[in-house]
């Protein structure tokens, strides 16, 4: 007699799979797309309210999509969740973190959307990110903090926190996330996550935008396993043609065979160069992540590769300088941006003060100025170059500490006495050059000193899960490779979750 198939998912059962195997439950017809959601849906009602991951629910916008998805697609009838940041869902409100948007909705889909669609994907929510995702943690005036379920005091890092956090938990197997100075690689290091950024251009931003923060920024997604990453890669760059928008501001050759079909490929004999080196003045990298990066060399070596440990092959102006100016005057652009959709000038109240701040901070330099630290972007691109005429891939901590308390990185008395200050007259010039402006940016810059560098050269880059504490919080090791090079990474991450998983390790919330 042939048994009736279980009408719904336990949480158990639906937490054992990636996405790729709960797409062939849903293929073999062991599973439909609504029963799949449902379980999600009441995972995400037990844990969401201790996490603030999910900041928009739209449970029924997903029940509705669950029921009308195309008859083919690598994901099909997959739970997955957006981060509220850039990707446009028509009729969805995006806020971008921020109380200036807080009525905007969406009139049409993002490209990238379209293709997570097409794949079959079943979007649900929004998840959490700072305000315009400038931070690397995840606490919103607008939202709250999103909270680390490895550890509820903690951040699940920034910009893509919420996403993180959510995939953690169990609620998806996977979430969109985007990255213009680590905010995949660093949530993804504080999840215990698989985080890749790709290379730039590779992942189109339109219609909407062409680049942001001078091409820094791409988009991807936060996953538990390297093929589910590799694969919705294959999604997002428009696989099997690889197609691009027209107009798009830089073009990048197709890989030379899709994604998915590197991971499980031998990567050869790869030569890795490694540092543990602190960039700031004074800075203390947190013994676990050296010893992160120290365990991982010594896997890499097991596993027949060549390690050699190296010195930063850049300064601290490069990031305190170069990448701070621009990303200051960008921040003034989102303002002004802000202002058309408003139709009036900004005001305050729009926006959180840093935020703020940072948009009249960049008031203090000249266009001259912006573009001469943009102009050492090739400097940099210059360095890490030679770096790989030698080696194949650079290995570093993804952050020079574990994950840190959630408010760790709110002003001090002091700083946000001179926050507003910032809008006082005459205020820019004063504080431009700053002691305590320029120990603000060493504190903040500091923490993303590794993971920023690929963005200002537009290489890919991976955070891999390879290490916990001793009080079990998650401590990725990251790895840059040749611009449009992502092939290496996945064939090298691929070996390394087989000689070490990690996909099994899941927090007790």
């Amino acid at each position: 007699m042939q048994t009736s198939r279980p009408q719904t998912l336990s949480f158990e059962e639906y937490v054992k799979h990636d996405a790729t195997s709960l797409a062939e439950l849903v293929s073999n017809g062991d599973v439909t797309p609504a029963e799949l959601l449902e379980t999600a849906i009441a995972r995400a009602e037990a844990v969401n309210p201790q996490l603030n991951a999910i900041v928009t629910p739209l449970f029924d916008k997903g029940r509705d999509m669950a029921n009308q998805l195309p008859e083919n697609g690598a994901f099909r009838g997959v739970p997955f969740l957006l981060k509220d940041l850039e990707l446009e869902w028509a009729g969805t409100p995006l806020k971008s973190g921020s109380a200036g948007y807080k009525n905007y909705v969406s009139p049409t889909d993002s490209e990238t959307v379209k293709r997570f669609k097409a794949a079959g994907l079943v979007f649900f929510g929004k998840t959490n990110t700072p305000e315009f995702g400038l931070t690397p943690y995840t606490e919103s005036t607008l939202y709250g903090p999103a909270h680390n379920p490895w550890k509820l005091t903690h951040s699940p890092g920034g910009s893509s926190g919420g996403s993180a956090a959510a995939v953690a938990a169990g609620i998806v197997p996977a979430a969109s996330g985007s990255d213009g100075g680590g905010s995949i690689r660093i949530p993804a290091s504080c999840c215990g996550l698989f985080g890749l950024k790709p290379s730039r251009g590779r992942i189109t931003l339109g219609p909407g935008f062409g680049e942001l923060w001078n091409g820094a920024v791409t988009g991807h997604s936060l996953t538990r396993s390297v093929r589910d990453s590799a694969r919705l890669l294959d999604v997002i760059a428009g696989g099997p043609t690889y197609r691009s928008l027209p107009g798009e501001p830089y073009g990048i050759a197709p890989p030379e065979r899709p994604y998915s079909e590197e991971v499980g490929r031998e990567p050869g004999k790869l030569r890795i160069a490694f540092s543990t080196q602190a960039l700031m003045p004074g800075q203390v990298i947190d013994p676990e992540c050296i010893k992160a990066v120290q365990e991982a060399a010594r896997l890499l070596e097991s596993l027949g590769h060549s390690l050699e440990e190296v010195p930063l092959p850049y300064e601290k102006s490069i990031i305190t300088e170069g990448f701070f100016v621009p990303v200051l005057s960008e921040t003034g652009a989102t303002l002004r941006e802000l202002e058309a959709y408003l139709g009036r000038a900004a005001r305050r109240g729009d926006v959180e003060l840093n935020t703020w701040a940072q948009a009249r901070l960049a008031e203090g330099f000249s266009s001259a100025d912006v573009a001469f630290q943009k102009r050492r972007w090739n400097t940099l691109n210059r360095s890490m170059g030679q770096l790989h005429a030698t080696y194949d891939l650079f290995l570093t901590p993804t952050l020079p500490q574990p994950p840190i308390a959630i408010g760790a990185f709110q002003n001090s008395l002091a700083e946000q006495r001179l926050m507003k200050l910032v809008d006082s007259f005459g205020g820019l010039k004063y504080l431009k050059g700053s002691k305590t402006i320029n120990d603000l940016a060493e504190r903040l810059l500091g923490y993303i000193s590794y993971t920023v560098v690929t963005n200002m050269t537009g290489q890919p880059s991976m955070s891999v899960p390879l290490h916990w504490s001793a009080d079990d919080l998650p401590i990725g090791v990251m790895f840059a490779a040749k611009l449009g090079d992502e092939a290496t990474l996945f064939r090298l991450a691929g070996q390394l979750e087989q000689a070490k998983p990690w996909f099994d390790k899941r927090p007790s919330l």
